[in-house]
């Protein structure tokens, strides 16, 4: 099931005119709700904590909105895992291909989206959780601007790239719960964007070939239509090297590697190391690590991610808009060997770090389906707190890539 808990529950009381009455939603069971015992994906966490005494923000700010929340669904244990499979509760299915993964560790609010069973899926997102899913299930998905959305009654992993995301099986839906849920005054005053449209040619080298051709000809079939959603005074698609910037994708993955380690074990090494919990293979490994990360490299990583930060929001400038493939294929079997996983997680960490790093918004937009395998997602990279001009490009592109 995508569910831990399957429930009903409204605002009684619900803003006038409510922007968001009618509409379903599934809630990871990392945010609190009332009554509720936040289970953070590990039956061991659900045993040492009590039940929550009031919603996180952004429950509350769904149900103020008229939203109603459908139930509480299942993730990776603590959030550290991109694949959507978990030791203790098992995997959620994936209606978009059925036999695959459905992406972690927002899996089951990807799953339950999927499937219908709700409109909007709550995740978030810290190395990918919300734009994996988004990809392997076939569904639009944001990552937004680190602080956007607020984490007030959320279970942390890594404070500094956690960020609140949420999915939909469409992007008219993104969009509006984007205008309940990002915090507005980032982007007060700011003029509606004309953008510049990018291309990481670099960033498509680390797509299976299948996933780079089929994403290639789904934009440049459609190239005439997708200029005209960008600025006709801007110049055509500029193809950039990611790999230059700051690092580039090896030592970005490196980087990212050692310092949510790091902020992963100040975070729950206390809870760890007091109640001693079974965790599954891979999420095992890395808690071994991150208790043993050196200081100095957690320095020069520090180091490396404001190099990071200021080469891509240099390049981006106030107007640009990066496109690269959300993950680097279609989603693997379930019953995928250990050395294929490891494989896939270094590659897509390779693509989803990018916007961890650096704090910047990400959207996936589903594209098209890889024969015989399943979805894969073609993703917006903008600039600081451009959350909702790139919501609302996401949308202008669906509509010619999704007719």
């Amino acid at each position: 099931s995508s569910f831990t808990e399957r429930l009903r529950v409204v605002d009684p009381h619900p803003q006038e005119r409510p922007p968001l009455h009618t509409v379903t939603v599934a809630v990871k069971d990392i945010m609190d709700m009332e009554g509720c015992t936040t289970g953070f994906g590990h039956p061991l966490w659900r045993l040492t904590h009590e039940p929550a005494t009031t919603n996180a923000a952004v429950v509350q700010t769904l149900l103020g909105c008229g939203a109603s929340i459908v139930g509480r669904t299942h993730m990776d244990e603590l959030a550290w895992s991109l694949f959507g499979e978990n030791h203790h509760f098992g995997t959620p299915p994936n209606p978009a291909a059925p036999g695959a993964v459905p992406g972690g560790s927002s899996s089951g609010s990807a799953s339950a989206v999927a499937a219908g069973e709700a409109d909007v899926g709550i995740g978030t997102d810290t190395g990918g959780s919300v734009r994996v899913p988004a990809s392997w299930c076939g569904l639009f998905g944001i990552r937004p601007s680190h602080g956007r959305v607020s984490l007030q009654g959320a279970r942390a992993l890594a404070p500094s790239f956690d960020t609140c995301g949420w999915l939909t099986r469409d992007a008219g839906l993104l969009r509006r719960v984007g205008r309940e849920l990002l915090d507005p005054r980032a982007a007060a005053g700011l003029p509606r964007r004309e953008w510049r449209w990018l291309v990481a040619a670099d960033a498509f080298d680390l797509a299976d070939a299948e996933t780079a051709e089929l994403i290639f000809e789904a934009v440049s079939s459609r190239r005439e239509d997708l200029a005209r959603v960008f600025s006709p005074s801007k110049a055509p698609p500029q193809e950039v090297a990611l790999d230059h910037l700051g690092g580039g994708f090896d030592k970005w993955f490196e980087t990212f590697r050692v310092l949510q380690s790091r902020e992963v074990w100040e975070t729950l090494g206390p809870w760890v190391e007091e109640h001693d919990p079974e965790f599954g293979p891979g999420v095992k490994e890395r808690f071994e690590y991150a208790r043993v990360v050196p200081d100095s490299d957690v320095a020069a990583g520090n180091r490396m991610r404001e190099g990071a930060r200021r080469a891509l929001t240099e390049l981006l400038g106030e107007d640009g808009v990066v496109m690269l493939p959300t993950t680097p294929g279609p989603p693997p079997r379930r019953v995928s060997s250990p050395e294929v996983v490891t494989d896939l997680r270094a590659r897509l960490l390779r693509l989803t770090s990018i916007a961890g790093l650096t704090g910047l918004p990400q959207v996936s937009v589903p594209v098209g389906r890889v024969r015989g395998k399943g979805p894969v997602g073609l993703s917006l990279l903008g600039p600081p707190d451009s959350d909702e001009d790139l919501l609302e490009l996401a949308e202008s592109l669906a509509e010619i890539l999704l007719p």
